[in-house]
């Protein structure tokens, strides 16, 4: 039986108190804001490129896991003695229950149907008979790069191309992630699809899931030979990126074609749609408090 040993230290302390945690007898620390869920709450990560809004939650609350053979009270003695801090004036012991946790898991990860014809899914939820019905599914195992069709802005820009792209249609995919984007116009009968990521494993982890649904798209990382400008380029990352590669992402859409952005929030679209002069964009969707802009190039 496990229990959770769960009580709050300034923001200054977290790190002293969790290293005596684990030295006294702690197999895990789990730190989180104290404030979650209220007017206190901090936000701890900006977007790349742009500093942290903070370096630690005002109040941290940490949850150390212990097993029955620890005595809770020692332990934080032993702790507070370490770190040099008086003991928490008061503390909660939360029981954890023993859970499957593959299977836990999984179970957030359910189909998802996309706009008329798409049907996103794990391997473990296969459609099977007319479960999934005339949509065209996609396989895709939640992993390390980004996409599963769950966040709204990876479910904007699918429900995007769901309702717009046109067969045969040049399509690219600029910070590709898992390649759900790039594989659904695949599977929504793209004229030819190429998959661009910074990073290797993204890279991979597209090419693998293009085989996985047995499509055929180029993947690669930036770099040498620009791909020809193609009838539409979608790039679903962050505003501070979409910001810096406004030139390169113009470029590589055709005179005409579309331009599709997405990862930004409500308050963040008129300012990255100002840094596309050359892209009629507008806001063409909003979801949960972030839009996805859509617009053709101007000839």
């Amino acid at each position: 039986m496990w229990r959770e040993v769960i009580f709050v230290v300034a923001q200054d302390r977290v790190e002293a108190w969790s290293d005596a945690l684990l030295e006294c007898g702690a197999v895990s620390v789990q730190a989180e804001d104290a404030d979650d869920g209220s007017p206190d709450e901090q936000a701890l990560f900006g977007e790349p490129g742009e500093p942290a809004p903070a370096q630690g939650w005002l109040r941290t609350r940490l949850a150390a896991m212990i097993g029955d053979e620890v005595d809770a009270g020692r332990m934080l003695a032993d702790a507070a003695a370490q770190c040099g801090d008086a003991p928490p004036v008061s503390h909660s012991l939360r029981p954890v229950p023993e859970l499957d946790w593959v299977r836990q898991t999984q179970a957030q990860f359910e189909p998802i149907p996309i706009g008329e014809r798409l049907w996103i899914t794990p391997s473990w939820h296969l459609p099977s008979g007319d479960s999934a019905g005339n949509r065209l599914p996609i396989v895709l195992d939640p992993g390390l790069a980004f996409g599963t069709g769950s966040h709204p802005t990876t479910r904007m820009c699918l429900e995007w191309l769901d309702a717009n792209l046109a067969p045969g249609a040049t399509v690219i995919d600029y910070g590709c992630g898992s390649g759900i984007l790039a594989i659904a116009a695949a599977r929504l009968d793209a004229g030819s699809v190429v998959a661009i990521d910074i990073d290797p494993q993204a890279v991979e982890s597209t090419r693998a899931n293009a085989a996985v649904n047995q499509v055929s798209l180029e993947a690669r990382e930036p770099g040498g030979t620009p791909p020809a400008p193609a009838d539409v380029v979608v790039a679903n990352i962050l505003a501070n990126p979409l910001r810096i590669l406004a030139p390169l992402l113009s470029s590589l859409v055709r005179p005409g074609g579309w331009l599709v952005l997405a990862g930004l929030l409500d308050r963040q679209a008129e300012e990255i749609a100002a840094c596309y002069p050359d892209v009629a964009l507008e806001a063409w969707r909003s979801l949960d408090g972030w839009t996805c802009l859509a617009g053709r190039a101007r000839s």
